[in-house]
């Protein structure tokens, strides 16, 4: 074995051994980690409680909304728009003379319809062909106001003024004291639902440690009463018109989270 050859083969044994040891080193390093992690083979469960609460109150409506308006008939459209609107510029007059308010007057639709005459029978097929006559123009307002005593008043001066239908009368929640309900009822049903689940723990041995989630349901106002018909401008004076309380509820689910007492 020439000299060259003996050196070749101590470098190739030197690389063996270093590469050896750090091979060792690396798979020691990586059995040390393992052995420091300890698997959590049995994580804890947090325990919980789900309650509905809820809280329900009866308010006064303080809002009125009444939906009226006039129709008319003539041959063209244009005569009907033209009689409807000097009809309904006397209606409108009539409920402000009330203290109803521009800002308290809205135009709910207007409407313009060509109405046909189909009673007379086609004379070759026997059929009924429609007929122009004319054109119905149909123009309704919606007052919004918290003049609830005024109801009566607003429906009989709009029937004397020409006002030929009322499709609406109802009381309502204004945005303002809708809101206002919703936030109190929302916290007495929180803390109906934080009662409940106290008087179910206390038996166990439990007791309420925090919160996991609480989910809010929609605010229920129940459908207020409505009064609907047609009505001829010769109404009935001092139409009567009353209001009654609403029952107002909302409900929120809430999960406890619970522990030992």
């Amino acid at each position: 074995m020439t000299t060259r050859t003996k050196i070749m083969l101590a470098a190739f044994a030197a690389v063996v051994i270093v590469s050896t040891a750090v091979f060792a080193g690396m798979q020691n390093s990586n059995n040390k980690a393992y052995g420091q992690q300890s698997p959590d083979l049995y994580p804890s469960r947090e325990r919980t409680i789900s309650v509905t609460g809820s809280a329900t109150t009866s308010i006064s409506p303080d809002q009125l909304n009444i939906q009226f308006g006039v129709d008319t008939q003539a041959k063209t459209a244009q005569d009907a728009v033209s009689s409807n609107s000097q009809a309904m510029n006397a209606v409108v007059s009539a409920v402000e003379s009330l203290g109803i308010t521009q800002d308290e007057i809205s135009t709910a639709s207007f409407t313009v319809s060509p109405v046909y005459n189909d009673s007379n029978p086609y004379p070759i097929d026997g059929n009924h062909k429609p007929v122009l006559v004319g054109y119905m123009v149909s123009n309704i307002l919606l007052i919004k106001t918290t003049k609830l005593s005024l109801a009566g008043n607003i429906i009989d001066a709009a029937a004397g003024a020409g006002a030929n239908r009322v499709d609406d009368v109802s009381f309502s929640l204004s945005p303002d004291k809708q809101q206002s309900v919703q936030d109190n009822l929302l916290n007495k049903a929180v803390l109906n639902a934080k009662d409940r689940a106290g008087k179910a723990l206390d038996p166990l041995g439990q007791k309420i440690i925090g919160v996991k989630m609480v989910n809010i349901s929609e605010f229920n106002i129940p459908p207020t009463p409505k009064y609907y018909g047609a009505m001829s401008a010769a109404a009935m004076p001092n139409t009567p018109i009353f209001t009654s309380n609403q029952q107002v509820t909302t409900n929120v689910d809430v999960t406890f989270l619970i522990g030992d007492k």
